[in-house]
């Protein structure tokens, strides 16, 4: 059920599994979702190294979070419905050349 205010048209429909929690941060914008680009050089040279990464599709953050505090920050891998694949932490990991917009989530028209 779409609600006034959320970001996203079809969030429901095609991340069927996510967590509420998760799903209510992305439609209020607390959140983020961007796809992950596996065809790109930088996925290729880190996937074997975090334990199921290879099963995610999308990664999950705070579009709020200060690059001085990049560190602390946790992603939120999950599979193409939206279960949970794996967490890891800025420390161990950046995003940089490694994520695309999802071209499958509707933004909501005003």
């Amino acid at each position: 059920m779409i609600k006034c205010g959320d970001k996203f048209a079809n969030l429901e429909e095609e991340l069927v599994n996510l967590q509420d929690v998760l799903k209510n941060s992305l439609q209020k914008e607390v959140l983020t979702i961007k796809k992950i680009d596996k065809a790109g050089e930088k996925f290729n040279s880190i996937v074997d190294k975090f334990c199921n990464l290879c099963n995610a599709e999308y990664v999950i953050f705070s579009v709020h979070m200060c690059k001085d505090y990049h560190e602390s920050e946790t992603f939120v891998f999950i599979d193409e419905t939206g279960n949970s694949v794996c967490t890891i932490s800025g420390r161990e990991l950046d995003l940089y050349d490694m994520i695309k917009n999802c071209d499958n989530l509707v933004e909501q028209k005003y």
